[in-house]
């Protein structure tokens, strides 16, 4: 039995709606505690104690990336329900980075740490040089056969 036409299209509509939602809140979620994290620099700048430079850092970082995540879900609804994987990639150096600030005790792990941040950046060269559309000349070719 097929389908009927409405339903086809009235159930990818309907899930494209719930997600747009959910994204929605997870952005105004995310908003909520980058302002949170800003507070937090801000009571630290006029605090009279030291702090730990490497913990600052670290928190400094978490900022970056509910500011990334934010991004993305922005670039989301710019690019027509479209997450473009260049973010992601983002996302993984900078919570790399974060983790060798951090947990920087074991030198194997640190070296482990290193090199994902490594095939994060050559992943995102080669995403970077290759062409987003196919030439037109393999399309004439794949056109003729």
């Amino acid at each position: 039995m097929k389908t009927p036409y409405p339903m086809k299209k009235l159930i990818p509509q309907a899930l494209q709606a719930i997600l747009n939602v959910s994204l929605v809140v997870l952005a105004l979620v995310l908003s909520f505690l980058m302002l949170r994290e800003l507070v937090g620099f801000i009571t630290v700048l006029f605090e009279a104690k030291s702090h730990d430079y490497k913990e600052v850092l670290a928190d400094i970082l978490v900022f970056f990336l509910y500011f990334e995540f934010i991004t993305m879900i922005v670039k989301y609804f710019k690019e027509d329900y479209h997450f473009p994987l260049r973010y992601f990639i983002y996302i993984g150096i900078t919570a790399m980075i974060r983790l060798i600030i951090v947990e920087h005790d074991d030198p194997q792990h640190t070296l482990l740490f290193a090199l994902v941040i490594l095939v994060l950046i050559i992943g995102y060269f080669i995403i970077n040089m290759t062409p987003r559309e196919r030439p037109t000349s393999l399309k004439k070719d794949s056109s003729s056969t």
